[in-house]
């Protein structure tokens, strides 16, 4: 491959039938070699496929299209990517993602996806509600946006979804409305205004109703905001069991002034054990 590189090379189809007779990595060049144009690589038996933190030099596209693809980490340094990348991936299971979203394409929804942890800085509305569609059957999600790429349109509804890690400065409410079966909930970092927070408040979720059993919250501060989020849960989660809420970035003196302020709280479940960290 090294010596096809070095004679300027601008076609490659590289072949591999079997993975475990050929060596783990292949040449790094490979990825920043300057006159390749087209490289085309095919492994038969692959199932887990990572590019983590690189810059896929002169690409114009990165397609992947494996049926036998099942955990995919895709990681661009720096996040913003020239190149668009189209995913088709049937199988997928496991669905990593940190970048910018502006030419990411899922084809069709990975109907076998059951987690995925997607990391976005950048990108259009657009796109995102693309990915968000190719991804509505998981089961688990972890997930960090911006309220700039936050589609205004209808979202996608979750159906399978159980699990949500979520930290943005996007009203988290707006997502628990598309998580009918959703049963816990972690909350880190919350950033956004208390007006918005009111407006978005008035009708309830149905997971909050019905199936909401845990409830993490990350208070990177205490304010009157953070007092009406956890007294929101506790006023709506009506089959709430455990609620977490952590406040390791408060100092001893904040800490002791939120636990008296919490633990006053009412809440309408009985079931509800409240835990503060």
């Amino acid at each position: 491959i090294c010596a096809a590189l070095c004679r300027g090379v601008k076609e490659i189809d590289l072949k591999l039938h079997n993975l475990g007779d050929v060596p783990p990595d292949v040449p790094p060049v490979l990825f920043t070699c300057h006159s390749l144009v087209n490289l085309t690589l095919v492994a038969l038996v692959l199932e887990d496929l990572a590019f983590m933190y690189c810059s896929v030099a002169n690409a114009s596209e990165l397609n992947i299209q494996s049926p036998s693809l099942k955990e995919l980490t895709l990681y661009f340094d720096p996040p913003d990517i020239d190149h668009s990348v189209v995913i088709n991936a049937p199988n997928l299971v496991y669905f990593r993602y940190g970048g910018d979203i502006d030419r990411v394409y899922p084809l069709g929804n990975m109907k076998s996806l059951e987690k995925a942890q997607i990391y976005i800085w950048f990108g259009s509305e657009t796109n995102a509600a693309h990915l968000y569609q190719g991804i509505c059957n998981i089961r688990s999600l972890t997930l960090q946006i911006s309220k700039e790429i936050f589609p205004t349109g209808r979202l996608p509804i979750f159906h399978n979804l159980i699990e949500l890690e979520f930290d943005g400065d996007i009203c988290f409410v707006k997502f628990l409305h598309c998580m009918p079966n959703l049963k816990k909930l972690i909350l880190k970092y919350l950033n956004y205004a208390g007006t918005q927070w009111k407006a978005l408040c008035i009708e309830i979720p149905s997971c909050l109703s019905f199936h909401l059993k845990e409830i993490e919250i990350e208070i990177p501060r205490i304010d009157t905001l953070m007092i009406e989020v956890v007294s929101y849960f506790l006023d709506n989660a009506m089959v709430l069991e455990r609620l977490i809420i952590s406040m390791n970035w408060l100092t001893a003196i904040e800490k002791r002034k939120a636990r008296n302020q919490l633990l006053q709280l009412l809440k309408s479940s009985k079931k509800c054990l409240i835990m503060i960290l």
